[in-house]
């Protein structure tokens, strides 16, 4: 990467964030940390806002209102398979904005990229509907941004069926299967739910609030065995 795309990409994560760290963009640029700190230096000589320090982090002082950098036809590439897999794996919604995105992104990219994004060969298909697809996925989408309780009719491995009120902390896609990670009200502890083996979700009218030990680090630092504050943030 050349030093002006680097140092335009060191502002462009500045701008998405609130406290970067060296060691985390140098991470991100695959660089080294000194190198960090003198393309900081740089910017700030150059009258970028710049604010922080080492060893702390860095963000910028207010907004700063810089073009985007163009997509090379990679990126294209890699939009065009996001969106493919969004759009038979991501549920309904999810599949109709990623389609609005690729709408957006072919009107402003020039016309040899456009043909990148029309001749991509890569492919996410998916045979048959699947509920959990069609409406599951995005009923526990909705769910977790709302902090909404979800009432689950659930079918175990051995086929034998439970009811469950939870609440619903996050979603991951394992290939072909999505599964939910929730704290589970009756079992009083974390529990993951395949999506296609609810066999009914309902939204209670009921809401609520992050709680220590309940919460979605919570659950990934038991899944990692590792402490809460040693879970990244998703």
């Amino acid at each position: 990467m050349r030093r002006a795309d680097r140092l335009f990409q060191i502002v462009q994560i500045l701008r998405n964030k609130r406290l970067v760290t060296a060691q985390e963009l140098a991470d991100r640029l695959e660089v080294s940390p000194r190198t960090i700190y003198r393309d900081i230096q740089d910017l700030s000589l150059s009258g970028v806002p710049v604010e922080g320090e080492a060893g702390v982090g860095y963000h910028l002082r207010y907004s700063l209102d810089i073009p985007p950098l163009m997509f090379n036809a990679d990126e294209v590439e890699a939009l065009v398979l996001g969106s493919r897999m969004l759009q038979s794996w991501g549920g309904a919604e999810l599949g109709t904005s990623a389609q609005s995105v690729m709408d957006k992104v072919y009107a402003v990219i020039p016309e040899e990229l456009r043909q990148v994004l029309d001749g991509s060969k890569l492919y996410a298909p998916r045979f048959g509907p699947r509920e959990d697809l069609q409406s599951t996925l995005d009923i526990c989408r909705k769910a977790i941004h709302d902090h909404q309780y979800l009432k689950l009719t659930y079918q175990r491995a051995d086929e034998a069926l439970s009811q469950r009120e939870v609440k619903p902390l996050g979603l991951f896609f394992w290939g072909h299967v999505w599964t939910l990670s929730a704290w589970c009200e009756l079992r009083g502890t974390f529990r993951t739910f395949r999506l296609d083996r609810m066999k009914s979700v309902d939204v209670l009218d009921r809401c609520f609030e992050e709680q220590a030990g309940q919460t979605l680090q919570d659950c990934l630092a038991q899944m990692y065995s590792a402490s809460p504050d040693e879970i990244p943030n998703y």
